[in-house]
Formats: structure tokens, C-alpha cells, sequence
């Protein structure tokens, strides 16, 4: 049905300076997306590409290393106006609801968009799964991604830092947390008695 709402999981890896004192002027940059898509609980289409950055275009060696990727791969990456005219095209196809692990991901977003002068792609919710973890568990501190599917007995998909990979990952964990969701929703509340021992209770009044 065209009502029922996609879910779109999404991940994105950023720009790193050398150093962490930032140079002047840098912000962080989309440089690779992953996504998910799912409708009533069925993938229907996913997406993986790099992504060129337009104030920082060369690479850290920094972050070449962290995110175990090269210059040439980025070089041949969609451009960031494409990436955003993508996303654009999956918010129009029907209700979407964007899930991301943090928040880190739409404020770069954001970001990115304002400083390349074109309007952000999403019109409806975003959710930060990571946020609803902690807080379903009563964590003190957030979580990292892979760290919460194995706290499930899981494994995660792939590698860790591929935009893909992780985009599935939190879509393993949505669906884990939201199936226990469901299951304590389905729990009926426990009777006085059960709350109550009514020996011990009717002990004190006898004596």
C-alpha cells in the first residue's frame, strides 16, 4: 500500500582534518552514503556510493586510514548535489521516516546543504535510534552501533565504517528493539494478588 511509511536507514562517513585542531574553516563532509530502504517490513532497495566533497576535496591521510578508502574512490563518488537529488527522490516517493544511529549524521546533512546553497531533502520524521536505545535500556551513555548488536547476541553486518554496512546494522537493531517494544506492549499488567503476598498480608493481620 502507497500509505504505509518507508523507513529509510541511513548512514553517512565524513571528512576528517589531520589533526584534531580543526584547520580554518573546515567542516566535516559527507564522503559516503548507505542506505536502506523498508516498507511493512520488507527491504525494497538499497544504495551505496562515495560521495565528492566540495570545500575539502583532498583527503587526510587521516582519514584515508580511518575509513580504510583512497582518493581515487572518492574522485569517481557521486557528486553531493546527485546525493542530495537523491535523498530528495526518496522523501517524495511516499511518507518516509529517516532513522540514522545519532544525530551526527542529519546535523552534517544539514550542514553540507546549507553551505552548497540547496535545499535539505527530507520533509518528514527522523528518528535517532541510538537515543531510543539508550533510553529503552536506561543506559547512562550512548552506545556505539556494532557495541549494541552484539549486547543482542548478534553480529553486525560487515565491516564497520562502511556506510552500507552500518545502514544495515541499524536496521538489525531497529528491529530487534522494536520487536521487544511489542513484546513488553503485549504483557498484561500483574493483579493485586500477584504485586501483593496475600499470606504474608493476612499473617500481619491475624496476629
Amino acid at each position: 500500500m502507497m500509505d504505509s511509511p518507508q523507513y529509510l536507514f541511513l548512514d553517512f562517513e565524513f571528512t576528517m582534518p589531520e589533526t584534531k585542531t580543526n584547520p580554518n574553516g573546515f567542516c566535516p563532509e559527507i564522503i559516503e552514503v548507505g542506505l536502506v530502504a523498508v516498507v511493512d517490513d520488507q527491504i525494497i532497495g538499497q544504495f551505496s556510493s562515495y560521495v565528492k566533497p566540495l570545500r575539502f576535496p583532498q583527503l587526510t591521510e587521516r582519514c584515508k586510514s580511518f575509513l580504510n578508502i583512497t582518493q581515487e574512490q572518492i574522485d569517481s563518488g557521486m557528486s553531493f548535489y546527485e546525493l542530495v537529488s537523491l535523498l530528495r527522490q526518496y522523501d517524495r516517493e511516499r511518507p518516509t521516516i529517516v532513522i540514522t544511529w545519532g544525530g551526527m549524521d542529519m546535523k552534517v546533512l544539514r550542514e553540507n546543504c546549507r553551505s552548497a546553497q540547496v535545499e535539505f531533502p527530507f520533509t518528514g520524521e527522523h528518528r535517532d535510534l541510538a537515543m531510543e536505545y539508550k533510553r529503552f535500556f536506561g543506559n547512562k551513555n550512548q552506545t556505539a552501533l556494532r557495541k549494541a548488536v552484539q549486547e543482542y547476541g548478534n553480529e553486525a553486518v560487515g565491516k564497520a565504517h562502511c556506510a552500507l554496512d552500518d545502514a544495515f546494522t541499524a536496521y538489525t537493531i531497529f528491529r530487534l528493539v522494536e520487536n521487544d517494544k511489542k513484546y513488553l506492549a503485549k504483557t498484561k499488567p500483574p493483579t493485586i494478588g500477584e504485586r501483593i503476598d496475600l499470606t504474608q498480608l493476612r499473617k500481619k493481620f491475624a496476629l
